[in-house]
């Protein structure tokens, strides 16, 4: 057997050191007590933040905007959503969607301290491109259940750890097999703090600033639509979103 020299032995100790305190932390992170304490603290701060914001007059009006159109599908961008769940109406009813993975549990927790329901995608340990694809199936199917039963639907849009502000596949998959159309929304705080060097640019609302939900026209997309026009369809998404984000950010700015 080949011993580890001197300088090789120290270093191999730290890195398996630091290996079993990763391990640690996790399954701490994960345990029912964190989880449950973390959730609460979590969602007692977002939802005092979104209080002690007040709204600008900028805000677009949900029911005017959707006469006649609930069900709908609501997009978003990853790192622009943390507040949305309390920017919803209260007596329309909505479901989200959230990984299956553990990481992701307190998320699912946290949404539904904020009265909105949950449904678990593809995650967790499968590891296999089939299974994955199972689960997001099951997903969509799970979604366009809720909306045929008329509740809605939130989706973030871009794909996590993919490129940022580009609508995948997904929302407009749900849009063509529901026959229910996209609302785009974002939301914007006077006060915040944007995260560089996350991968979405995350943003952490504060507290004590103005605020302003903005959501764009309804998009349908059609039960036969081809390639190109699911295509079509992504792009509309992105430019949407990106657009009414935009009159959300100018919105707090001009307007505190």
């Amino acid at each position: 057997m080949i011993k580890p020299d001197a300088d090789t032995a120290p270093k191999l100790r730290q890195l398996g050191d630091t290996f079993n305190r990763r391990r640690l932390s996790k399954k701490l992170l994960r345990s029912e007590l964190v989880q449950r304490a973390g959730s609460a603290l979590i969602g007692w701060t977002l939802g005092s933040i979104w209080q002690s914001n007040r709204d600008n007059g900028t805000s677009t009006d949900w029911e005017t905007m959707l006469d006649g159109e609930w069900p709908a599908i609501f997009a978003l961008w990853h790192g622009q959503h943390l507040l949305v769940p309390y920017a919803s109406p209260s007596d329309r009813k909505f479901t989200s969607l959230v990984s299956r993975s553990a990481d992701a549990e307190i998320n699912a927790r946290v949404l539904a301290r904020a009265g909105i329901d949950v449904i678990r995608g593809s995650g967790g340990r499968e590891t296999s491109r089939t299974n994955i694809d199972k689960g997001g199936v099951k997903a969509l199917i799970s979604m366009r259940n809720a909306l045929r039963l008329g509740v809605n639907v939130v989706m973030i849009a871009d794909i996590s750890k993919g490129q940022p502000r580009q609508a995948g596949e997904g929302i407009v998959t749900l849009a063509k097999i529901s026959g229910r159309p996209i609302v785009p929304v974002a939301l914007a705080t006077s006060r915040r703090k944007v995260l560089e060097k996350t991968w979405d640019k995350t943003t952490i609302n504060l507290p004590f600033g103005t605020r302003s939900v903005r959501l764009a026209p309804p998009i349908y997309v059609t039960a036969k639509a081809d390639e190109q026009e699911m295509a079509g369809a992504r792009a509309k998404v992105t430019a949407e979103l990106n657009r009414v984000t935009g009159e959300a950010m100018r919105a707090v700015e001009e307007h505190k």
